[in-house]
């Protein structure tokens, strides 16, 4: 595996119906041609990812929109206007040239435009969109740095166009349609708040385990190996699990038990957006230790909060 900072390397490979991993705002993805059925393929078959599994198609601008898009609803462009590029992906009706891999055989994908110089100066040197689920297996703790990635896969099989620590660290925020009103699919990094403020409230469906309308929709997804349990009482926690090796990731406060083996805080400044940011990168740390259980404390429900709640419970035991 060769990671670079050569954005024309990773262009070239891309024009050549190549699969690589890219830096974005949230997370690292697998990328590749969406015009390309064998680059599309090659992405399912590194993540080994279920084919009932859409992808998010990224687009360089709001300018390309209609190129993947039809029949756009006001209200979809009002939140593209408002929020590209940054993280947040609508779900429209497709162009027919549009894979159904790409769309899990559904009549509607799912786009945004990523807001990272590299990802942006990568397509705008390309000449069509990338898709670009994140740069892990299926299920697995989603990477936010080029070092995760390598981590994941053989290194013959991958190129990794290295942009640094992602500054969001959780995926985007995903929004669809019924006619003109707007469907909430997916809490992420852009506040639902914010949203409302722009097309008035949403409507939540938020889980579906048979034919998802987007991506993370599954119960179970953003999982460490380790067997991990989503909390709201750390200390009654801790003596249930007494007896096993702890790991711990708290919102902001330390703990003192002798079970615990390791453990860190997302933000000991009560940041949600500090909390956001270094959640995967944690849960990454936290699970290369040896330990037997990890318990993940929820944060204060609210703002982005919200998303780092609903990234917890989906990575832990149900």
């Amino acid at each position: 595996m060769t990671i670079t900072s050569d954005i024309q390397k990773a262009a070239n490979l891309l024009t050549k119906g190549a699969v690589v991993a890219i830096p974005t705002e949230t997370v690292y993805g697998l990328a590749g041609n969406i015009f390309n059925e064998k680059a599309i393929r090659t992405i399912f078959d590194l993540k080994k990812r279920p084919l009932y599994n859409p992808l998010i198609v990224h687009l360089k601008s709001y300018s390309d929109l209609e190129q993947v898009a039809v029949a756009i609803p006001d209200k979809a462009r009002a939140l593209a206007e408002a929020f590209w590029p940054g993280p947040l992906t609508l779900v429209l009706k497709k162009q027919p040239n549009i894979s159904d891999l790409i769309t899990a055989g559904k009549d509607t994908v799912a786009v945004r435009v990523p807001n990272h110089p590299v990802a942006l100066a990568l397509l705008n040197s390309l000449d069509f969109p990338l898709a670009a689920p994140s740069a892990n297996p299926f299920g697995s703790i989603s990477p936010t740095t080029a070092s995760h990635v390598s981590n994941y896969f053989d290194p013959a099989d991958l190129f990794v166009l290295d942009g640094g620590d992602c500054a969001r660290g959780i995926e985007s925020t995903i929004v669809g349609f019924e006619g003109d009103e707007p469907i909430l699919y997916r809490a992420g990094a852009t506040n639902i708040s914010a949203i409302e403020a722009v097309v008035g409230p949403l409507k939540v469906f938020t889980k579906d385990d048979i034919a998802p309308v987007a991506p993370g929709m599954l119960s179970k997804h953003y999982a460490p190996s380790t067997p991990t349990f989503f909390t709201t009482n750390i200390s009654e926690s801790l003596e249930n699990y007494s007896n096993k090796r702890i790991g711990l990731l708290s919102f902001c406060q330390t703990y003192n038990h002798p079970a615990i083996v390791f453990q860190n805080q997302l933000s000991r400044d009560q940041n949600l957006e500090e909390a956001a940011s270094r959640l995967y990168a944690l849960l990454h740390e936290l699970d290369a230790q040896d330990i037997e259980v990890l318990l993940v404390e929820k944060v204060p429900h609210e703002g982005i909060g919200i998303a780092i709640n609903d990234k917890l419970q989906r990575a832990s035991v149900q």
